[in-house]
């Protein structure tokens, strides 16, 4: 069953997203401003190497960009299982550019593009103190699911939450 609210959702916020943001496949060369992205987003950032085989090997790797700069990303990945998953592996907005809805872009079309490639549900980590990521998830119709005692190797916990399409 498709999530109607969602996708009433993407119709509503898509005129208020920044019509300047172009959401984008990743380039080899937006590397560099990738990295910093992680960096300034997260207490325990992927490694340079997970980040470049992240870029190559996602089946949704998207940039955002705004005025020629690379501004923030998301990539995920279709898992086969008993049914068709997309796993949002991460999403990160550079911290000067953040509440311009530009993180919601991205999820929405990596959502969009999940569905296309079959995923009947997607899910993610994230950190139960991230509470402006977790009110994003849920403004996009994710759901808690399950929460993963320690989870973060600082020994945070995890919500799983889920979307179904």
């Amino acid at each position: 069953m498709v999530n109607k609210s969602f996708f009433l959702f993407c119709l509503v916020w898509r005129d208020k997203i920044d019509m300047r943001v172009k959401i984008r496949p990743v380039d080899p060369k937006d590397f560099k401003s990738i990295w910093l992205i992680e960096r300034l987003s997260f207490k325990t950032p992927y490694s340079r190497s997970l980040l470049r085989y992240l870029m190559q090997c996602s089946h949704v790797f998207l940039v955002a960009e705004l005025e020629g700069k690379v501004v923030g990303y998301v990539c995920g990945v279709i898992e086969r299982r008993e049914q068709v998953l997309g796993h949002i592996f991460s999403i990160a907005v550079h911290p000067e550019y953040r509440r311009m809805r530009i993180g919601t872009a991205l999820m929405i079309e990596a959502i969009n593009m999940l569905k296309r490639r079959g995923a009947q549900k997607i899910y993610l980590e994230c950190r139960v103190s991230n509470i402006a990521a977790i009110k994003l998830y849920e403004k996009l119709g994710f759901r808690v699911t399950k929460r993963i005692k320690s989870y973060y190797r600082d020994g945070e916990d995890a919500y799983i939450m889920e979307l179904e399409l």
